[in-house]
């Protein structure tokens, strides 16, 4: 998925969605073998389980 960054730059980044009731971190390492295996540098971890959905989000950088 492309998204944009904040200076408008449009980054690759893979997406995982989860609706559990906390993140844990098979979750994280989850998110952290797909972007190895994709060659993504950013993933976003979203947690819909969340009473603000802003507390659910979470960044995954690979490789910086």
């Amino acid at each position: 998925m492309h998204i944009n960054d904040v200076s408008g730059h449009v980054v690759d980044a893979a997406i995982e969605i989860k609706a559990v009731a906390k993140i844990l971190p098979i979750h994280v390492a989850q998110l952290l073998s797909q972007l190895k295996l994709s060659d993504h540098r950013v993933g976003i971890l979203i947690n819909f389980n969340v009473a603000r959905l802003k507390d659910g989000i979470v960044r995954i950088v690979n490789r910086l």
